[in-house]
């Protein structure tokens, strides 16, 4: 003689459970698609009113009038040892892209946008914080932002 029985069906917390893994791994990948676009698609804005960071998590408005030109440069972070990212406190840090709030090993609190380490426009703020942007031209951004500056 043979017999079926039925397993008792489980109780609504293991349903309620597995829809919350589902939708946080959806999540996840959600944000890990925004964070693989955002590498790519990063864009820097120069008016005279300051820099617009823009396509991605970190992206901001800074106003010309926080930025120390007089202090800024182009880095080679293989070898400017003193700026080179030593902890990330809030971002991405993926091999070929860096983006969010880092320490510099000088101690400085950086906001950076780095996917070339060779070649990075350093841009310190009056706001306790310094820029560190991968650029494709850093040199002719850093004439724009002299010419954009207000009083010259």
């Amino acid at each position: 003689m043979k017999e079926s029985l039925a397993i008792v069906p489980a109780a609504g917390v293991a349903v309620w459970v597995s829809t919350a893994l589902l939708v946080l791994l959806l999540g996840l990948v959600v944000l890990f698609g925004w964070i693989l676009y955002s590498a790519r698609n990063t864009v820097v804005e120069l008016d005279r009113g300051g820099i617009r960071i823009s396509g991605t998590l970190y992206g901001r408005g800074i106003p010309i009038e926080s930025l120390r030109l007089g202090e800024a440069k182009v880095l080679d972070l293989h070898r400017d040892d003193g700026f080179r990212m030593k902890w990330r406190t809030n971002g991405i840090g993926l091999p070929g892209y860096k983006a969010g709030w880092f320490r510099l090993r000088n101690g400085d609190k950086a906001l950076a946008f780095v996917t070339d380490p060779r070649r990075v426009l350093y841009l310190p703020t009056r706001e306790g914080y310094s820029l560190l942007l991968s650029v494709a031209d850093p040199e002719r951004m850093l004439e724009l932002l002299g010419e954009a500056k207000p009083d010259g």
